[in-house]
């Protein structure tokens, strides 16, 4: 393997080494232990983010309404803390249920778009593009557009604890941050593995030779938006829990961001190749990038524009990566392209 393939395929790691190494030269608090706990429990909600949508663009496909799932996931979240009237009664349930409940609104709309996806044949970019605007719609609705902003819930009531996911630490390192570790090994089981793991590859691969070869391409494609949409509302519990607030707004354009962390990890965007450890990278240097330049004060204007290059860098290096090489055409002037003369025939 040469240096030019090397650094290629590792380029994840060495931006995230040159980032580490950029702001540290600017910022000496940049590098201490506890700026690199507090800014990967800010990476969390973007890693666990981009591993749902790592699935559905290994196979093949995109999900846009990651980032309304992660809004209306803080949503039910707020609801549910601040009581449910039942019969005129408010009843509070525990933190467990509120995370159980708000699991499961997450995985059916990705049951949604994976209906929509692979049942009717909708364009991935199509379906969950309607199920952003829709999703985000009942958020707004939920609220009047309004955020909740005290989810710490009543000792008396027995529903206290939301903020234990955002605030605190086990053995020292955030509970988010433990979430998105056991998020990320979970799924590189999943992928390296599982029989899942390897008809996901095939399929988002070949999607017509998958098929014939018995894969179950439909039930796949399905699967991979729900575990997509999982993921979002883990993010949104995370986010929301880490804010100690849920809005309706939240994870605005956060879709894009899961997209660019998937990308700048190596992964193709027309499926079939990429992997849990490269989309983590990528989600560090999002995270770190983004942070570095708070800290060193540069303007939230200049921050999307550093964002965006490196996202474009990206993707160009992707279509270095993963671009083919057309054939040759043979000249029109050689013997397999001159026609028979009836001399030859004969």
């Amino acid at each position: 393997m040469n240096v030019g393939k090397l650094i290629l395929e590792g380029r994840a790691f060495l931006a995230l080494l040159v980032v580490i190494v950029v702001f540290s030269l600017l910022s000496p608090n940049y590098f201490s232990v506890s700026n690199l706990l507090t800014m990967s429990s800010h990476v969390a909600v973007y890693a666990v983010l981009a591993i749902g949508m790592l699935l559905v663009i290994l196979n093949g496909g995109i999900d846009l309404s990651v980032g309304s799932t992660l809004g209306l996931s803080g949503v039910i979240a707020g609801a549910l803390m601040q009581g449910v009237p039942v019969f005129g009664v408010r009843l509070f349930p525990s933190v467990w249920v509120v995370v159980i409940v708000t699991c499961a609104v997450g995985a059916l709309i990705g049951l949604l778009n994976g209906v929509l996806v692979a049942r009717f044949r909708v364009a991935s970019f199509v379906a969950t593009l309607g199920t952003l605007y829709v999703v985000r719609g009942i958020g707004l609705l939920m609220t009047d557009g309004l955020t909740y902003n005290d989810l710490g819930g009543d000792p008396a009531l027995g529903n206290t604890g939301f903020d234990w996911l955002g605030f605190n630490k086990l053995l020292g390192i955030p509970i988010g941050v433990l979430v998105m570790i056991v998020v990320a090994a979970v799924a590189s089981v999943l992928l390296s593995r599982t029989v899942f793991g390897r008809w996901l590859y095939s399929a988002g691969g070949n999607e017509r030779a998958a098929e014939l070869s018995g894969v179950p391409v439909k039930k796949v494609k399905v699967w991979v938006y729900v575990v997509s949409g999982l993921c979002a509302a883990v993010a949104g519990l995370i986010l929301s829990s880490e804010l100690t607030s849920a809005g309706p707004t939240a994870g605005t354009s956060y879709e894009l961001t899961a997209i660019a962390a998937v990308v700048i990890g190596g992964a193709a965007l027309t499926g079939g190749r990429g992997n849990v450890r490269g989309t983590m990278l990528g989600a560090f240097v999002i995270g770190f990038l983004s942070d570095g330049l708070v800290i060193v004060g540069v303007s939230a204007y200049w921050q999307t524009v550093f964002t965006g290059a490196v996202i474009v860098l990206a993707v160009l290096l992707n279509a270095v990566q993963y671009g083919r090489k057309r054939p040759r055409k043979k000249p029109a002037d050689t013997p397999t392209d001159t026609p028979k003369t009836l001399a030859s025939v004969a």
